[in-house]
This record gives structure tokens, C-alpha cells and sequence, in this order.
């Protein structure tokens, strides 16, 4: 079965002709830094006689408007709260036809307000009706670091040992840059972003229909700094890792290092950016295992340690440009390319590989001990360009255009070798699998947003995605080195998606006293296509899953005071499956698991509902508290079969049902003038309902995370920070994941009136007292099989970073990122 859906030009050119001529009054209100103030107040006044003839409030993106107005002469009072209020008089409308535009009103921060206390506050979170927007200004830990580092001191985000980034405890989130939408292993995308380009993060948890539905946790829109005067800004860092304390017994030495650069110019007219980076992020580390498997009453049993280690490479250049003709119209162009290489090493010793009759279970049947080699090698060349289009229309109706096409090669070998121990030289096995993936993606978008009536704004839009992702996997095996290899047909193929998604949107968004609210509805129509194609010809199959399916969303927000707001929302979202999860073909992952994919795989589709407060407290303080339900169908786990007896199947497939129920806190306390405090809970009850492989599946746990941040300015150049984080043991569908914990010291100076800031940074601080930076993962399945594994990754690192602005100017940097190939990375 196949949708299509037909141009949806007519409609737009509907739209766009709703421009009425009427008498009106439009503007936008911004701070110091040209960012818009949203919910800001613009009082329109009759200058006469100084009556109020009515008020509105800004939009996202500062705007506001007055309609229909009569002929006079008027004033507007612009204000915000903790800001200088600004009024612009001799308004004058001569006619039913008059359109003012009263451009940019720029508040400053109040002088009657204690100015410490102002910035402490938006250095935290500012609760909206949709979101909860972290500046990031005092998270000095992160300095110099990358966003990874700025994200895990955010209420909603834990990170594991693993690295992988969870939002509310979902791995399923959708990462935006600068509002534009970012596909891929949000752990790799966010970790290649500077932390010293991040201005703020926004949490969407429950998104609204204008934003694409996938990711089951919502989204995290990153913001990067931006200026609003003209001139040049050029910056460069420079980060150097010290030699790792601890080694592991690693073969070589871990080596961290990197330089990143952006220059920008920016003229009344032209924004112009370069950029280029290049990392070397090592991490050391070791593995301990326990497995057994369980065939026929024969248990088999092999215990392993060692290394386990990843090398990291990535370089990348970036250009953008921004042509701003007038007033109303803004093109933009911008291209990013680059290479990753990400290879993870494990040497490991099965020190006590051995089977038993379980009927006698005191005999051995046999007892060996062999070394495996497995170096695992991820890489991926990418380019990508996109070109978007903007135009404002006299009564502050806009239209968006946003068109994007990527390329990326991704591949990389998996060798796997069996040897003898001690002595290496024997060959059990030797094993190399690798693949040759290109991914073409392209994504269209266009977006009209209007004031039809006075009670709020609509917004309404059309998305098309097409993904086209070819793999063709090859998977060799011999068992003596002076062979050649020779192809395993069984496990090589070739893999061939295809998906193309339409989607249309209309939202509604408004205020009415103490009352903000929106209501939002938005189609999808999705056609994938996987063909799959064994080297033995044996196999030469086609999958088809098409849907049309309603994503509805709907908040509302309550001011009961000036220093206290509750708020509902609710939002419907997908999490889709990614080629790799699809793939039925093996891939031997290391000597004691096969890893393969469910064609059948079907995407996840989420109900999420939230109830909120939050609270300004007395000397800057605040705190804030949401309650979130989250219902998952079609929940997509890892989990294990036996292959054989000393290997496992590791498979991706629908296993039922998730539901959390949870509490979110945070706090901001500043007990003295210098030292400040961001803290954020999570805790949430998850359950997982349905079976696998014939077997019912009832897993259940309470999970809560903590993120402190706790920073001491000692002046204006001199912070100290310390950073905690902590996550509590979870549970999978056939297993347990156990808790992990690290924590960081930052101090950082800056020097030659800030134009030089060096931080340095002690990083996963254990000192052998604390196990720090070490998890443990296990699966069992009764009478069938066990496995734990326990990683245990580098400690007490020493990180020197140096950032250097050579041109002092605002940075009004923009640059585009992956939206295809980093999801499959």
C-alpha cells in the first residue's frame, strides 16, 4: 500500500493572500543581546489623555502587533519583568491604511534590581509554557569541553557508561540546532559541538505539532551564541589532555588534544562564517565478564578480562552565509563536510572457558582458555549543504523555507580473531566483516505563520523527508593465517532502505489574561521500503510498513501570581527505527556475540503528558516541579537468544509495551553572594510489559538520577565549579543496568580583559576510593542464559583548555549540521 500526497502550493498561496490591509502597529522587543523576549508586554496608549486602549504579548520571537486601530495619536510602554520598561510616543495613524513598524526595542536590565541576583537567574532556567530554557553561562565545568558537558547538568538528562544520553530515561530524543532538526547518535552529534558556542539549551519534553513527532523523550533545541552589532569575531581553543593517570594495562597511550576556530563578519546586510575542528579524544578503560549459556542441560561458562578502549578522531569545516537584502526577506546558505573515525579496541582473555553436565555437574567436560582480538572501526565521510529562505510580511506574517541534502559514506571493519593464550600465535579463528553504506537524505520544509484574529496566532506547515540508505556487507572467515579468507554467504548481504515522509501541521497558540495556551494537530504519511539480499542468493526479500497516523498536542499555562505558574501539556510522538536495527543479517560484534536486526521492526509510538509548577523564591531563588506520564507501544529493546554454546544472538525487537511515571525537580539556590547552586532530580517508576521469543516479558523499577552544580567566583575572572552526577540502576527487558556516577572540578581564569580563558579540569574524580566511571550490564533468561559485563572507563583525567578571542566582536555564527547520517553512525 502507498500514500502520496499532492503539492501543497494552493494552499500556501491562500495563505499568504490573508495580508488584509488594516490600520496597524508591529514591532519586535529583544534584550541586550538582540534576543527576543517572548511573553514581554507591549501597552498601547491613547497619548491624549494617557488611557490604555489594549496590550498584547510578544511572541518566540519578540513580535507583537496592534490591529485595527483607530485614527490618533498613540504611545507604547514595551516591558519585562527584571527589565527597564521603554516607551516610544508620537505613534501617529492617519489612516485606516497606516502600517507602522516600530522595528527593535531593546529593554536593559533593571537598575532597581540587584544586578547579581538578575544574571544568577537566567544563568538557570526559565520556565515557559512549552519548554524549560538552561543558560548555560555558569555551567564553568563545560567550558572548553563540548555539549556533552553542558547537557548533563540539566534536571532532565542522565548519561551512562556507555556514554548514550537519556532524556527522563529514554535514549529517544530528537536533538535541534538553532530550532533546525538533527537526526543521529545524539551522544557523537552533541559531543562535536563546542561547549563555548552554546548559549542555552531549551527541554521540550512535551513538543507541540509544528515540530517533527519523533523522539519519545521530546527534544533538546540547542542555541548557539549569536550577536546583534556589526564587525568581525574570530575565536580559537585549544584543549590538551595530560598523560592518563590510570593506563589499565592499555596496549599504547591514550592521547587527548584538539583546536577548533570560527571567524565571523557581519554587516548590516551580510553574515558571513568559517569554522573548522579537529579532536583527538581517547579513553581508556578495561572489561570484566561473566557468560554462560545452557544447551540440552550441558552449561558452558566463560569468565574473560581485559582491555577495552576507544580511539576517537573527527575533523570537519564549515561555512555559512547569511544575505539580509531588507527588512523583510533573509537567505541563507551553508555547507559542513568532514570525516569521524571511532575505533574501539578489546583484547580480552577467556581465562576459564569450560562446560558441565548439569546432571553431573561435578565433572568438567572440558576446560580452555583462549585470547580474542577484536578491534571494531566506525567510520564515516559526510557532506551536506542546506538553503533556507525567510520573508516577513507588512502585518508580521512570515514564510520559511528550509531545503537540505546530505551525503554520507558510512563503513568501517570488524576484525575478530580467536587465538591461543598464551600463546597468540595459534589461530582458532580469524573473522573480518566490514560494510559500504552510502546514505543520500533530503529534507524539505515550509512554514507560514500568521495573526487571523485577535486571539492568537496560527501556524501551519509541510515537511517532506526522504532517506535513501544503501548497505552492502561482506563477512569473511579463516582459520589459519596463511590462508585466505574466504566469504561467509550466510552472513553477508546487501540492505537497501528506502523512506519517504509527508507531513502537514496546523497550530494554534494564544493568551487571554493569566491563560497561555496551545492546541496542534499534525499528519504523517510514511512509506519505508527494505530489500534485502543474501550473497548466496538465497534470500531476496522486500518489507513494506506504510502508515498515516495523527500526532495531536496541546498545552496551557496558568499564571496564579507574578511569582508562580502551573502548567499541562500533552504531545504525541514516534521514535523511528533506524536501518542498522533492521538489518537480519549477523555481525559478529566481539567473540561472544552476533548482532542483528527485525526487519519486521515496527517504530515506537508514544502518548506524553506532564503537569507542572514553578516558583520564584525570595533573593534570586527558584524552584520548579513536573510530574510526566509516558506510555510506549511497540517499546524496542536489546535482547539475547542463544546461538550456540559460547556465542549469543543480540537482537533488536518490539518486546511490548514501557510506561514511566516520574517526578522531575529543580532548584537554583544561591545561599551567599558568590557561591550558587543548580540542582536537579529525577525519579520515575518504568515497567516494561509483553514477551520475547515465546516468553512473557515483566520487568519494573524505580530510577532516579541527581545532577548538582555547585559554582564559587572568587572575582569576575576566577570560578570554581563542582559537578556530581549520579544514575540508579535500571532495567531492561531481560536485565539490569547498574548504577553509575562521576564527577568533575573546574577552576577557570580568564586573562587580557577576557580575551584569554584557560580552564582546567579534573574529570571523573576517584582517586581509587569511589569506583567512579564504571557500570555494569546484565541479561539473563532462566534455564537458558546469563551474562554480565562490567566496564570499567579512565579516571581522574586532566584537561587543559585555552580559548583565545583574537576578535572581539559578537558571534553571529549559524552553521548547519548532520540530519541523516549521524543516526546511523
Amino acid at each position: 500500500m502507498r500514500y502520496h500526497l499532492k503539492p501543497t502550493l494552493l494552499l500556501f498561496t491562500v495563505l499568504i493572500n490573508l495580508n488584509f490591509v488594516f490600520a496597524q502597529i508591529t514591532g519586535k522587543i529583544v534584550d541586550e543581546s538582540n534576543t527576543p523576549l517572548e511573553y514581554a508586554t507591549a501597552a498601547l496608549y491613547d497619548q491624549s489623555n494617557n488611557n490604555l486602549v489594549t496590550g498584547v504579548i510578544t511572541d518566540i520571537n519578540g513580535g507583537f502587533i496592534f490591529e485595527n486601530l483607530k485614527k490618533g495619536i498613540y504611545y507604547i510602554e514595551a516591558s519585562f519583568i527584571g527589565y527597564e520598561a521603554k516607551t516610544v510616543k508620537n505613534i501617529s495613524v492617519e489612516s485606516s491604511k497606516t502600517n507602522i513598524n516600530l522595528g527593535i526595542l531593546n529593554l536593559t536590565l533593571g537598575n532597581s534590581l540587584n544586578k547579581v541576583v538578575i544574571e544568577a537567574e537566567r544563568a538557570t532556567v526559565v520556565n515557559k509554557i512549552d519548554r524549560q530554557v538552561f543558560n548555560v553561562e555558569n555551567f564553568k565545568s563545560a567550558q572548553g569541553g563540548s555539549g556533552v558537558d553542558v547537557i548533563r547538568n540539566l534536571p532532565s538528562v542522565s548519561i551512562d557508561g556507555q556514554g548514550e544520553i537519556m532524556v527522563r530515561g529514554s535514549s529517544g530524543f530528537v536533538v535541534l540546532l538553532n530550532g533546525k532538526p538533527l537526526q543521529g547518535n545524539a551522544s557523537t552529534l552533541i559531543a562535536q559541538l563546542p561547549a563555548n558556542a552554546i548559549e542555552r539549551v531549551e527541554v521540550i519534553t512535551a513538543p507541540s505539532a509544528k515540530y517533527d513527532p519523533e523522539g519519545k523523550a521530546g527534544i533538546l533545541n540547542i542555541i548557539t551564541k549569536n550577536g546583534a552589532v556589526n564587525g568581525a569575531f574570530g575565536q580559537i581553543n585549544i584543549k590538551g589532555g595530560l598523560p592518563s593517570i590510570e593506563t589499565y594495562g592499555n596496549a599504547k597511550a591514550h592521547q587527548r588534544y584538539g583546536i577548533d576556530a570560527t571567524y565571523n563578519v557581519r554587516n548590516d546586510k551580510w553574515n558571513i562564517s568559517v569554522g573548522a575542528n579537529y579532536q583527538r579524544n581517547d579513553i581508556g578503560g578495561r572489561r570484566e565478564g561473566d557468560v554462560y549459556t545452557i544447551i540440552n542441560d550441558i552449561k558452558t561458562q566463560f569468565p574473560s578480562t581485559g582491555e577495552r578502549s576507544f580511539d576517537e578522531t573527527n575533523y570537519s569545516g564549515r561555512f555559512t552565509v547569511d544575505f539580509t537584502p531588507d527588512t523583510t526577506n533573509v537567505f541563507s546558505l551553508g555547507f559542513f563536510a568532514g570525516k569521524r573515525n571511532k575505533v574501539r579496541l578489546a583484547d580480552i582473555v577467556y581465562y576459564d572457558n569450560h562446560a558441565i553436565d548439569l546432571n553431573n555437574p561435578n565433572n568438567r567436560l572440558y576446560t580452555f582458555q583462549y585470547f580474542n582480538h577484536n578491534v571494531r572501526e566506525r567510520k564515516s565521510d559526510f557532506a551536506l549543504g542546506s538553503f533556507d529562505y525567510e520573508h516577513l510580511f507588512k502585518n508580521t506574517s512570515k514564510l520559511s523555507t528550509s531545503l537540505l541534502y546530505e551525503y554520507t559514506l558510512l563503513g568501517g571493519p570488524t576484525v575478530n580473531q580467536n587465538l591461543g593464550f598464551p600463546d597468540n600465535d595459534i589461530l582458532y579463528q580469524d573473522e573480518y566483516n566490514t560494510n559500504d553504506n552510502p546514505l543520500h537524505g533530503v529534507r524539505f520544509q515550509i512554514d507560514y505563520r500568521f495573526k487571523p484574529f485577535k486571539a492568537g496566532i496560527l501556524e501551519t506547515g509541510y515537511q517532506y523527508r526522504s532517506l535513501d540508505h544503501t548497505g552492502d556487507f561482506v563477512y569473511e572467515r579463516r582459520t589459519d593465517f596463511n590462508d585466505d579468507f574466504q566469504l561467509v554467504p550466510e552472513f553477508s548481504s546487501e540492505v537497501n532502505l528506502k523512506r519517504n515522509i509527508h507531513s502537514m501541521y496546523g497550530q494554534f497558540t494564544g493568551k487571554q489574561n493569566k491563560w497561555d495556551y496551545a492546541l496542534g494537530l499534525r499528519v504523517e504519511v510514511m512509506d519505508r521500503t527494505l530489500k534485502l539480499k543474501d550473497k548466496a542468493n538465497t534470500i531476496d526479500d522486500t518489507y513494506n510498513y506504510d502508515f498515516i497516523k495523527p500526532f495531536p498536542s496541546a498545552s496551557v499555562q496558568y499564571e496564579i501570581n507574578s511569582k508562580t505558574n502551573i502548567k499541562a501539556a500533552y504531545s504525541k510522538r514516534i521514535e523511528r527505527t533506524t536501518t542498522f536495527k533492521m538489518n537480519p543479517f549477523p555481525e559478529r560484534e566481539h567473540s561472544e556475540t552476533l548482532e542483528q536486526g527485525d526487519p519486521n521492526l515496527r517504530p515506537e509510538l508514544i502518548d506524553l503528558f506532564e503537569l507542572g509548577i514553578t516558583k520564584k523564591i525570595k533573593g534570586g531563588n527558584s524552584i520548579f516541579a513536573t510530574g510526566y506520564y509516558r506510555d510506549v507501544k511497540n517499546l524496542v529493546n536489546r535482547v539475547n537468544t542463544v546461538y550456540n554454546d559460547t556465542i549469543l544472538n543480540r537482537i533488536y525487537s518490539n518486546v511490548g509495551n514501557g510506561k514511566a511515571v516520574g517526578l522531575e525537580v529543580g532548584a537554583q539556590l544561591k545561599p551567599t553572594k558568590d557561591w550558587s547552586n543548580f540542582i536537579g532530580f529525577n525519579i520515575y517508576d518504568y515497567k516494561i510489559n509483553g514477551e520475547f521469543d515465546n516468553r512473557p516479558i515483566d520487568s519494573k523499577a524505580t530510577v532516579y538520577s541527581l545532577n548538582l552544580n555547585s559554582t564559587y567566583d572568587f572575582s569576575n575572572d576566577a570560578t570554581l565549579q563542582f559537578t556530581f552526577n549520579y544514575l540508579s540502576d535500571r532495567v531492561t527487558a531481560q536485565g539490569t543496568d547498574s548504577r553509575f556516577f562521576s564527577s568533575n572540578l573546574t577552576f577557570q581564569k580568564s586573562f587580557f580583559d577576557k580575551r584569554l580563558t584557560a580552564t582546567l579540569q579534573w574529570q571523573n574524580i576517584d582517586m581509587g576510593l569511589f569506583d567512579a566511571n564504571e557500570q555494569s550490564i546484565t541479561t539473563f533468561r532462566p534455564n537458558d542464559f546469563f551474562t554480565t559485563t562490567k566496564y570499567v572507563y579512565e579516571v581522574d583525567m586532566i584537561i587543559l583548555n585555552l580559548s583565545y578571542t583574537f576578535k572581539n566582536g559578537s558571534n553571529k555564527s549559524k552553521f548547519i549540521d548532520s540530519e541523516f547520517g549521524e543516526r546511523e553512525f
